[in-house]
């Protein structure tokens, strides 16, 4: 049995057994990409209903959480960040390609899929 819950510290993660704020598993480092920053739309297993895929930036969790807030605020619409892979609600690559461009970081955006 595991402990998941401590009156001392509050949720516990099950795997290394700290409180969640300083937990070890969730800072699992992702593989190095090739440098391309990937824009493409997906429908698999969302029901029929398209979001735009944005996958390879180079950010760390924290970071990419708060460039997805800018990006849903671009497209007014909703989105996420699951596995250091931002889903944005709906067919937006082509906005999305134009602003990650102008970004000053200088990332080389391409368009993934059809």
């Amino acid at each position: 049995m595991t402990l998941v819950y401590s009156t001392d510290v509050g949720r516990v993660c099950p795997g290394c057994g700290q409180p969640i704020a300083q937990c070890a598993c969730k800072a699992k480092a992702r593989p190095a990409g090739d440098g391309i920053v990937r824009v493409s739309r997906e429908t698999a297993g969302r029901k029929g209903k398209g979001v735009t895929v944005i996958r390879g930036l180079p950010l760390d969790d924290a970071a990419l959480t708060v460039l997805a807030k800018q990006l849903k605020a671009a497209c007014g619409s909703g989105g996420t960040v699951k596995d250091g892979v931002v889903e944005i609600q709906g067919d937006h690559a082509d906005r999305l390609m134009a602003w990650l461009q102008a970004r000053p970081e200088g990332w080389k955006v391409k368009r993934a899929g059809g």
